[in-house]
């Protein structure tokens, strides 16, 4: 859905204590943590027209957000 919020905190709500402490204790997932905002950002801002990429621009970036989204989710299940 265009501007659809896809921050990780409102992706995994159950989780949110969890990705706290990982991102305070964990460089490597607070690393990932701000790769994944800054492309849901990104993201929204190609949404919403606030600027203006390629169909295939955006859709890589979707893609790398899922990847990152997964690794994070890794992390978070093997704590």
């Amino acid at each position: 859905m265009l501007g659809e919020k896809h921050d990780l905190v409102h992706e995994l709500p159950e989780y949110k204590e969890r990705i706290h402490a990982l991102k305070v204790n964990n460089h490597h997932f607070a690393k990932l943590f701000n790769e994944y905002h800054d492309l849901d950002h990104l993201i929204r801002r190609c949404e919403t027209e606030v600027e203006v990429h390629s169909d295939e621009y955006v859709h890589n970036l979707k893609k790398n957000r899922l990847a990152i989204k997964d690794d994070l989710l890794k992390i978070i299940l093997a704590q």
